[in-house]
């Protein structure tokens, strides 16, 4: 496969995992987004600038996450193996349960599919199975690669996701605290089995979820509701949990984001002054900055577009 680009830019949302019920399965592409600026040069050269979230912090050659699934992505079309300049304008926070990762996996994809002469040789699929494969479940992927809500699987064809319907009414408010949570701290405190009941109790929320997302956002608090991850996980972000509870309490339909220890409230506009207001006695502060507690308050559009990808000539 011959490459038909040097010079790409790339642009993918933030994702919210989960969405309560919908472990593993779920997912939200959200207005926030990281753009990557890939060229690639004329010799074994990597070289890898971030700006923003992570500076300092990533790796700035062969093992940034980015230029590992660029280079993966290429091989695997049959293209050729060159030397690569990154530039990252990241905006999404890491390791908070808003798919940083996913975004970085998504970039270097669909960098590398804006790089292919012909870029149909590598389609949804087979970019969502290169996601997985890198992230290990297509829940943050699907909704970054595609936009707007999606229903993500894994079967004996490999990963598949479709996207969900959602009410125009339904908004997203993100609060970020400083700390931070490594997936896989997140992931080790789930236990190997559960009840009967729980699971059953999931399964059907997570189908009222569908409904609640698509036409009834006034049942979104009761198919937001999760017995499977959310309350094992206490132990790990007890701040998170106590502010899930209280928003919950007073019928705000919250949930915590991916792994954690974001919090995602999905509600109407007529929902929000309460929501704010409510935010202010718990946070001692509102929408859209920092709180007295270190929250970070906002209020993203859900993003229907997902990641795009466009040559930059000369």
């Amino acid at each position: 496969m011959r490459l038909g680009a040097d010079h790409v830019l790339v642009r993918v949302p933030a994702t919210s995992a989960n969405l309560g019920p919908g472990f593993d399965a779920m997912g939200l592409a959200l207005g926030l987004h990281d753009e990557i600026e890939v060229q690639l040069v004329a010799s074994d050269d990597v070289r890898v600038e971030v700006v923003g979230e992570g500076a300092g912090e990533v790796p700035d050659g062969a093992e940034h996450l980015v230029v590992r699934a660029l280079q993966h992505t290429l091989e695997a079309a049959g293209a050729p193996l060159t030397g690569v300049h990154l530039r990252c304008t990241n905006r999404i926070p890491h390791g908070r349960g808003l798919g940083s990762s996913a975004a970085a996996v998504v970039s270097g994809i669909v960098a590398a599919r804006g790089l292919l002469a012909d870029p149909h040789a590598l389609d949804a699929r087979a970019m969502l199975s290169i996601a997985t494969a890198f992230e290990g479940h297509p829940d943050n992927a699907a909704p970054a690669l595609q936009g707007g809500a999606t229903l993500a699987w894994s079967g004996a064809d490999g990963p598949r996701a479709v996207s969900l319907e959602v009410d125009p009414r339904i908004r997203a408010t993100v609060l970020v605290p400083e700390a931070r949570l490594a997936t896989s701290r997140a992931r080790g405190v789930l236990p190997q089995q559960v009840p009967h009941a729980d699971a059953a109790f999931t399964a059907g929320r997570a189908a009222l979820l569908v409904e609640a997302l698509a036409r009834r956002p006034e049942l979104l608090l009761d198919a937001t509701e999760d017995r499977l991850h959310q309350d094992y996980r206490a132990e790990v972000m007890a701040s998170t949990t106590e502010l899930v509870r209280a928003l919950r309490a007073e019928g705000l339909a919250a949930t915590v984001s991916g792994a954690g220890p974001t919090v995602l409230v999905l509600a109407t506009a007529e929902q929000e002054p309460a929501l704010d207001a409510l935010l202010g006695e718990l946070l001692g502060g509102g929408r859209d900055g920092a709180t007295d507690g270190g929250w970070k308050v906002g209020r993203p559009a859900i993003d229907a577009t997902g990641a795009t990808c466009r040559s930059v000539g000369p």
